[in-house]
């Protein structure tokens, strides 16, 4: 994804926020992908993009098997009761 310029390609589309990949170190053969947009329509539109040709391409070519989570941010802030456990 990285070397191909796809994840580049991604990063330009319009309403993309963050596209990340990260390695657990506990489990090196896993990759996760934190992806973040402006609002579902957005990710509607890279749903309907050419991209998602090429990473179905790429997914196929490397036999790259996923597993997809959804997490909502915390948009109108850290609630009281967990803002004492971070520290910025």
């Amino acid at each position: 994804m990285e070397s191909s310029g796809t994840v580049a390609e991604i990063r330009k589309e319009e309403g993309n926020l963050r596209y990340e990949y990260f390695i657990p170190m506990a489990d090196p053969k896993t990759v996760l992908l934190i992806d973040c947009w402006k609002d579902q329509q957005a990710i509607d539109r890279h749903h309907a993009s050419p991209m998602m040709e090429k990473i179905a391409e790429l997914r196929a070519k490397y036999d790259l098997h996923m597993r997809v989570e959804r997490y909502v941010s915390d948009e109108d802030g850290i609630p009281e009761a967990d803002s004492r456990f971070i520290k910025e």
